[in-house]
């Protein structure tokens, strides 16, 4: 996973959600698992 400063254009892939979770914005993708991201 990775920590960035900015998550938007992962955020923009399809099949990509964002989740709150415990003050941190996540991004999951389930059609590619890869991409995960968590901001802040």
């Amino acid at each position: 996973m990775k920590v960035r400063a900015s998550i938007r254009s992962l955020a923009k892939q399809s099949g990509s959600v964002v989740v709150r979770r415990r003050r941190h914005l996540y991004v999951i993708n389930k059609k590619n698992p890869r991409l995960k991201a968590r901001q802040g």
